[in-house]
């Protein structure tokens, strides 16, 4: 564990390096801040803050992190979602990753209601990826009207250039921060607007925040520099009086069990089983577990527990699903939303059993009673990625397609359809029958060179690191930070404690 998280930590220090030593300095030169320096300045002192995504973009061709920091951090005492363009990376410039890190930041912050902050300093799109980022990129304007219509404040600090459709992030928001002598604010630029109309103009009188301040009333506050324009969102932070005091009790007493221990819980071998109770047990309030129907379904452990002082109902894997643990698993839900009791889903899952015996006794009507069940949820949920997560077992334990509010994994975590030596069989099979149907022989040799090659596929593609790339995950953690990272997320649901009116589909008996 301690290895991974080695590899994990190397990966992270490139996002803090953000564009490299000769990028940053130019920016400091001209004196701006740097992005992550312009968050802790935004946010309480002291208070926690939890990135998001920081390694999205891992092992794809854009900059890793997307070129933006993400985050949810206190700002006046209120939870926030903040988002900060590095415009040390590329010029701040959006990339199909950038883009898709938005969107989950802005499906965070409707789902719980968390006034959005951009700290916005962009080129706009990326143009050589336009065709990827076009479309989907249209969406991120929506997101921020629509968090509004809602009555989630939107606010934009504007720090330098915000182009072409990123002029349209401090458009869209509720409050508009420019600096002066920092912000540009355009459609088209001098060079398109030259192309366009043969005007020229220059880029103040363009686009300037003192234009936008006194003439065409885009900007709200004109700030002298840096730090008055993040002092000016606080204070707007502050007029809006929207902190949420802690509920009784938030802090709980520590787990009794050493938090260390959790890095020799899972092993790096998916094949070696091991109790999720040792998990639980270094998580929650005191270790106090209460345990429903231990003796059903032994292989889903479910029960109730206390994390940082609040309620959660915990399901957690202990081996394959069968059809005691599916419907133990939609009782346990049901019990839960009847006391609208978060959910926590830790994922160590090969899937539903299957054979013939299993597909007789009904495993398909019994495992679509738990997807039912998780599917039509009303309360919280959040997922743990502790070890596999694989096949139809997934989507049982509420993971990313069922929209858990947070998703967090461990770097043992593993996600695929199957494993790579399953799959990589399972074809070998198909191609075999495929031989023998049409008369041919199948070339040894060839058929293990093509079962290699996908059973090497699989497995670099069911990775912790590719998982956390594609935004499967809200972020790869250290076990250690676990109890941590799902208070921080389990306060930051505070907002909206209900996802929808409790009701179900019709349960196929």
């Amino acid at each position: 564990m301690l290895a991974l998280l080695d590899e994990i930590n190397a990966e992270n220090e490139k996002v803090l390096a953000g564009g490299g030593p000769k990028y940053v300095a130019r920016h400091r030169e001209r004196g701006k801040l740097p992005a992550r320096e312009r968050v802790e300045l935004l946010v309480d002192r002291g208070a926690p803050m939890l990135e998001l995504s920081p390694l999205a973009g891992y092992g794809t061709e854009h900059p890793l992190g997307g070129g933006m920091m993400m985050a949810i951090g206190q700002v006046e005492g209120t939870e926030c979602l903040i988002m900060a363009n590095d415009p040390t990376i590329r010029g701040g410039s959006q990339s199909p990753v950038s883009v898709a890190k938005a969107l989950r930041g802005y499906e965070i912050a409707r789902i719980n209601k968390l006034p959005l902050i951009n700290l916005t300093e962009s080129g706009g799109a990326d143009l050589p990826f336009q065709s990827q980022i076009f479309v989907p990129g249209g969406a991120t304007f929506k997101e921020i009207s629509r968090l509004s219509k809602n009555g989630v404040p939107t606010l934009a600090l504007v720090f330098g250039s915000s182009t072409a459709g990123g002029a349209y992030v401090p458009g869209m928001s509720d409050y508009t921060v420019f600096v002066k002598g920092g912000a540009k604010v355009f459609l088209g630029g001098p060079p398109l607007v030259k192309m366009a109309t043969n005007e020229d103009a220059d880029e103040e009188t363009l686009g300037g925040a003192e234009m936008h301040a006194k003439q065409s009333g885009l900007a709200d506050y004109l700030a002298r520099d840096e730090f008055e324009a993040i002092a000016l969102g606080r204070q707007i932070m502050r007029h809006l009086r929207m902190s949420r005091p802690a509920p009784d009790g938030a802090t709980g007493p520590d787990p009794v069990y050493d938090l260390d221990e959790l890095l020799g819980v899972p092993s790096v071998d998916p094949r070696i089983p091991y109790d999720i109770r040792d998990v639980i047990a270094r998580t929650v309030d005191a270790s106090e577990f209460e345990e429903f129907k231990p003796l059903y379904g032994a292989n889903l452990v479910c029960g109730w527990a206390r994390l940082h002082g609040r309620d959660i109902g915990i399901l957690g894997n202990n081996g394959i699903l069968f059809s005691e643990e599916s419907q133990k698993g939609a009782q346990f839900i049901q019990l839960c939303n009847q006391q609208s009791i978060p959910l926590l889903f830790i994922h160590n899952i090969t899937g539903f059993m299957v054979g013939t015996r299993y597909e007789q006794g009904g495993i398909i009507k019994d495992g679509a009673k738990l997807i039912n069940a998780v599917s039509n949820s009303c309360v919280p949920h959040y997922s743990l990625m502790v070890g596999n997560s694989y096949g139809a077992g997934n989507y049982a334990m509420s993971g990313r397609a069922y929209d858990p509010r947070f998703v967090f994994s461990w770097p043992t975590h593993k996600i695929a359809v199957m494993g790579g030596k399953q799959l990589a069989g399972v074809l070998s099979i198909v191609r075999e029958n495929a031989a023998k149907a049409s008369g041919r022989e199948l070339d040894a040799d060839a058929e293990a060179q093509a079962r290699a090659a996908v059973e090497a596929q699989i497995d670099s593609e069911q990775t912790a690191l590719y998982a956390t790339g594609q935004i499967w995950d809200d972020g790869i953690i250290d076990p250690r930070d676990t109890r941590t990272v799902l208070g921080l997320a389990m306060s930051a649901a505070r907002g909206n404690p209900i996802d929808s009116e409790r009701g179900y589909a019709a349960y196929r008996m």
